[in-house]
């Protein structure tokens, strides 16, 4: 597990990246979680770090390599976020706000074992999300602004690469005898991994409709109908390839560390450890 640094031109990415529109503008709202998210976690996995026990050496070398994965993470986002938010769709910043907010009220008034729990749950599903970016979206992303999916690609490949980090970190935390398996390596990780997964998803669905509206409010007849078809599609994806997916992580014997290594994921990774990190040219 290394930090990367890829360079990647977000100057001319419009917010319709892709040819389904909606797919598009799912990703850019996405996008917004990990500029506040991600800082966040850096500051987890920093409390965390004193409470390891002496034994785990392994992790805490896991931890710098998590912590500078995820520094480029949210520094990439924020630049193309900009260049989004720039184009019709101001109040993205004040959706960001209000989560980094949150973040830091959990910070303030939370366990860690809360903001552990939490953290695993957000990175679950970038687990999730590295094996489709590099299985599943061909049809997707045929077409698209290949910078855009660069990104994407990059940077889910790089989850599914430090996919276990919080999991492991949360277990020798928790998880110690019988009773801390059952209950808290079982059902309070469940208990996180939905609160995270309901309270981003409340903030992706609200930024998604916002763009979607503002969308709709620049388009004509056809325009709107073919925005539809799209939301259609977008959904269908959803339900037949990511929720399936997703449900594997509440199985009592899940574990990241277990998952299939998706095709073609860590060759990918090792073009941008090439020409100074440059994008590679054929990202789609």
């Amino acid at each position: 597990m290394i930090v990367r640094y890829p360079r990647i031109d977000y100057s001319r990415i419009r917010a319709h990246w892709a040819p389904n529109i909606a797919f598009a503008q799912h990703q850019n709202a996405t996008s917004i979680i990990p500029a506040p998210v991600e800082p966040w976690l850096i500051k987890v996995l920093q409390l965390a770090k004193d409470k390891l026990p002496a034994t785990r050496a392994d992790l805490r070398a896991d931890m710098a390599a998590f912590i500078g994965q995820e520094s480029q993470h949210f520094r990439q986002h924020r630049l193309f976020n900009k260049v989004i938010a720039a184009q019709g769709y101001p109040k993205l910043a004040e959706f960001e706000k209000r989560l980094a907010d949150d973040l830091e009220g959990f910070l303030r008034t939370r366990s860690l074992k809360f903001n552990l729990a939490y953290a695993d749950g957000f990175e679950s599903l970038g687990a999730v999300q590295g094996g489709m970016w590099f299985e599943r979206m061909d049809d997707l992303v045929a077409g698209a602004d290949p910078n855009a999916v660069a990104l994407w690609k990059w940077h889910m490949a790089e989850e599914f690469e430090h996919r276990e980090v919080c999991f492991q970190i949360y277990h020798a935390l928790y998880s110690r005898g019988l009773w801390g398996r059952i209950w808290n390596g079982y059902f309070y990780r469940i208990y996180g991994c939905i609160y995270a997964m309901a309270h981003l998803q409340g903030y992706m669905g609200r930024m998604f409709a916002y763009m979607i509206e503002q969308d709709r409010q620049a388009m004509d007849e056809a325009g709107t109908a073919r925005l539809d078809r799209d939301i259609k599609a977008l959904k269908k994806f959803q339900m037949r390839v990511f929720f399936p997916q997703l449900m594997k992580n509440f199985l009592p014997w899940y574990n990241p560390g277990r998952k299939r290594i998706p095709r073609d994921l860590f060759d990918y990774l090792r073009r941008f450890e090439k020409s100074e990190g440059k994008a590679p040219a054929a990202t789609a």
